[in-house]
């Protein structure tokens, strides 16, 4: 440990992106006879473990007090997925498995899955991005009677495990506690949604549900939400990207309202949810409770904007709120005046490529002058080359306000160019009075070679990431 500058922890063996040689390996083996208090191991990011897996797996049973597990992007092989397998024998208390980023794994899953014995205490098994197959689906559906305990389970982007889908949901009934279902771009069709819905009949401590960036799902919720409402302890659902139609809205803005307990809420890329004449933005109001409304590029326009900014009122907790990319963002802010005035809480806000104009940005400056967006820490204004030289000397002006900024972002967009102009002097004055900041984003502005150098001079100690190109 001390070779490869850690701290020796008898209890937590972490060599996280460690450059591990195989070699490191093989040593690392003959050490755990020595260990016999250790609960965490974790082997990420370090390429050469694969192929090299067997070498620690056949002493795992000097540390049988192991729960938690962490292999991932190991670039683990056939042989290594087998030895963990049968290990799964020895090592009686392991409750985390992270496998994520091992693309070999897939097709092989059985290897290790057949290994799994009754009685196993999994609480949490990730396999984020292992190009899993249909058949390793069937694999994982087979165990899912044998790990009751299971807590998290992630299969994200894993696209072709959406083929299995309706197996694994015909036994996540065996998994009645579970917590957290990650099934993030997981190739998912409408068939998928509808084995998942029944499925969530027998989940009710499901907290979160991330189904996002499954683009075939869409028109299929319309026969899919009849069990979805009925999760009362659910606090995250993501269903970015997921072509959501107007029909779709249409159901969700029945259902997700009864969502008491929600706590973050992510539509984004769902162009349907600002055009759509149902009220699902405006039936927000009945969730209280809700921390992170994400809406960034829903095709809001005027009215369905209006709606949200009126259900906003409702909620006193709300901490982040992306609203990047709607253009019917700009010279309209001043219908979010009464929303931040009374959120208190609010942490982020993302406005980017909104068409902001310089109204806009002098009713933010507005309101930190009075006091509202005190706890703002970070603020991206990038991608809104509508804004005028006089809109940004305005802003900045009040930027010192912001005491707990720690990001911002007023980049232009991508192949486009503009002189930095008279608000640089006032954005630098700004920025040595925010003593949390420690990123900003000023990407294709043109600093003059003084601009640049007082730039660079602000941020001589290297302590704060600047980004700036032309």
């Amino acid at each position: 440990m001390q070779k490869l500058g850690k701290k020796p922890n008898s209890k937590n063996l972490d060599l996280n992106n460690c450059a591990l040689s195989a070699a490191d390996v093989t040593e690392l083996a003959s050490l755990l006879p020595f260990l016999p208090e250790l609960e965490e191991i974790s082997l990420s990011w370090n390429g050469c473990v694969g192929g090299t897996l067997k070498a620690l797996t056949v002493h795992l049973h000097h540390v049988n007090l192991l729960r938690v597990l962490r292999l991932n992007n190991c670039r683990l092989t056939a042989e290594d997925v087998t030895s963990l397998g049968e290990a799964f024998e020895i090592v009686s208390q392991l409750e985390e498995l992270d496998l994520s980023w091992n693309s070999n794994i897939g097709g092989k899953l059985s290897l290790l899955t057949k290994k799994i014995q009754k009685g196993c205490k999994l609480k949490l098994l990730k396999i984020t991005d292992c190009n899993l197959t249909a058949k390793d689906g069937e694999s994982l559906a087979e165990i899912l009677n044998v790990i009751p305990n299971l807590e998290v389970l992630d299969l994200s982007i894993n696209k072709h495990i959406g083929c299995s889908m309706k197996v694994i949901a015909q036994d996540l009934k065996n998994v009645p506690g579970l917590k957290e279902l990650n099934l993030h771009m997981c190739g998912l069709k409408q068939d998928s949604l509808q084995g998942l819905d029944t499925a969530l009949q027998h989940l009710a401590e499901l907290r979160k549900l991330d189904i996002s960036c499954n683009k075939e799902i869409g028109g299929g919720f319309k026969d899919s939400t009849a069990h979805l409402a009925s999760l009362k302890n659910l606090e995250v659902l993501d269903l970015h990207q997921c072509c959501v139609t107007e029909e779709d809205v249409t159901v969700l803005s029945q259902v997700i309202p009864l969502l008491s307990s929600l706590q973050e809420l992510n539509l984004s890329s769902n162009k349907s949810v600002g055009v759509s004449s149902d009220p699902l933005l405006g039936r927000l109001r009945f969730l209280p409770k809700l921390k992170s409304v994400a809406i960034s590029n829903c095709g809001l326009g005027e009215e369905s904007f209006s709606s949200l900014a009126e259900a906003a009122l409702h909620l006193p907790e709300l901490e982040i709120l992306d609203l990047s990319w709607n253009k019917c963002v700009g010279g309209n802010l001043k219908l979010l005046l009464g929303a931040l005035k009374l959120a208190t809480e609010i942490q982020v806000l993302r406005l980017s490529s909104c068409n902001l104009v310089a109204e806009d940005l002098a009713l933010l400056t507005l309101l930190t002058e009075d006091g509202h967006l005190a706890r703002l820490q970070k603020l991206d204004l990038s991608y809104n080359n509508s804004i005028s030289d006089e809109g940004w000397v305005v802003f900045c002006q009040g930027l010192a306000v912001f005491k707990e900024l720690s990001e911002l972002d007023v980049s232009l967009r991508p192949l486009s160019c503009r002189d930095c102009g008279p608000w640089f002097s006032e954005l630098l004055a700004a920025l040595t009075k925010l003593p949390a900041l420690t990123e900003l984003g000023m990407q294709r502005w043109v600093l003059s070679e003084s601009q640049r150098k007082r730039l660079e001079s602000f941020n001589q100690d290297n302590t704060r990431n600047i980004r700036f190109d032309c």
